[in-house]
């Protein structure tokens, strides 16, 4: 069957990093179209996804999917191999509920503990570690959210998994490390070493740098302390 398949991503972006694991690990071939999220969006771009102009968008046979969350459970409906839920329904419930918890409370809360200005870090620390601790309870002992193999909960938990550590390097604000919390950090290497996983990153030093500078232009105004 002919089917047409295209990915509109950015190749930082853990949501559409997210679009293209769930595709490789059902074997499903893409096109990637990577779009220039900052400043200049493609007209396709803004055809298919007019309610939010974002990536990642999900085009199949033509028809637009939107919000990575939503594309996956459309991967997962269309393509019945390798599912990334649980077949149970209140296992599928469950995982509905830890990525949510994961985009709606885990990815904010982590971004903004090291991004924030000194006065305002412990709090935001404070709340990322809650978080995190929260998350390492899911994990419940499995190597991965999904068990033994990977499922939705760990794709949507990628930020955490690879783009996290990254973050601290760039910052040096430290929020996720095997004293504080061993089985989420033990996670993560057991997700990032994942040849399907390793092989749909993001270049880590090109990562590091663009999140380096982006601190440098954080932190600028706080030096600046003239008027």
């Amino acid at each position: 069957m002919g089917e047409e398949v295209k990915v509109f991503g950015a190749w930082g972006s853990p949501f559409s990093r997210r679009v293209e694991l769930a595709l490789r690990l059902k074997g499903v071939p893409y096109e990637y179209i990577e779009e220039d999220i900052v400043g200049n969006k493609s007209a396709l771009l803004l055809q298919y996804n007019p309610v939010h102009k974002k990536i990642p968008v999900l085009l199949h046979n033509g028809k637009p999917i939107a919000e990575s969350l939503v594309i996956l459970e459309y991967i997962d409906e269309t393509w019945k191999s390798n599912p990334i839920f649980p077949e149970d329904p209140y296992d599928k419930a469950m995982a509905r509920f830890w990525t949510k918890f994961v985009d709606d409370k885990c990815i904010p809360a982590l971004w903004k503990a090291a991004w924030s200005a000194e006065n305002e870090r412990e709090k935001a620390v404070e709340e990322a570690y809650e978080c995190l601790k929260t998350l390492e309870t899911a994990l419940d002992g499995k190597r991965f959210f999904g068990g033994d193999v990977i499922g939705m909960v760990d794709i949507a938990a990628n930020f955490v998994g690879f783009w996290l550590s990254i973050i601290q390097e760039a910052t040096g604000v430290e929020l996720l490390s095997a004293d504080k919390f061993p089985d989420l950090f033990k996670w993560t290497e057991e997700f990032i070493g994942c040849n399907i996983v390793k092989e749909n990153l993001p270049p880590r030093d090109k990562l590091l740098a663009l999140f380096k500078a982006r601190f440098a232009q954080v932190m600028e105004p706080q030096t600046n302390t003239s008027k």
